[in-house]
């Protein structure tokens, strides 16, 4: 029903900014909470940040925790990752996802429903 698509990802020097956009076909996701994933070589996919229906409420991985902010435009029906002061270990695949859960967990998203295709964002030293 909802078809995520990344963008703004690539390849930036360490202490730089990107900033990831993702950008949903299908139903408004004011229906939705959203969310930020990341996945580098080797280790499991981990939650990176989630924002509630309405934007009020926001959770972030203790190692992004800021240096990363996460908003959302329902009218665009849009959500985006911004992202500063960048570190190697930040590189990964990030993935946005939608939760139809009414609330946030309090690890970030109770269990997504939909997923991205996933975008690189590697960090050079």
């Amino acid at each position: 029903q909802v078809q995520l698509v990344e963008s703004g990802g690539g390849l930036v020097q360490a202490g730089g900014s990107l900033r990831l956009s993702c950008g949903a076909t299908g139903p408004t996701i004011s229906r939705y909470s959203m969310g930020w994933f990341r996945q580098a070589p080797g280790k499991e996919r981990e939650v990176v940040a989630a924002i509630s229906r309405s934007g009020i409420n926001t959770y972030y991985e203790d190692s992004v925790q800021g240096r990363f902010t996460i908003s959302r435009d329902n009218a665009k029906n849009t959500v985006y990752l911004q992202m500063n002061s960048l570190k190697p270990e930040d590189t990964a695949v990030y993935y946005c996802a939608a939760d139809r859960a009414t609330t946030l967990g309090s690890k970030g998203l109770q269990s997504p429903d939909y997923w991205g295709q996933g975008i690189q964002v590697t960090v050079s030293s």
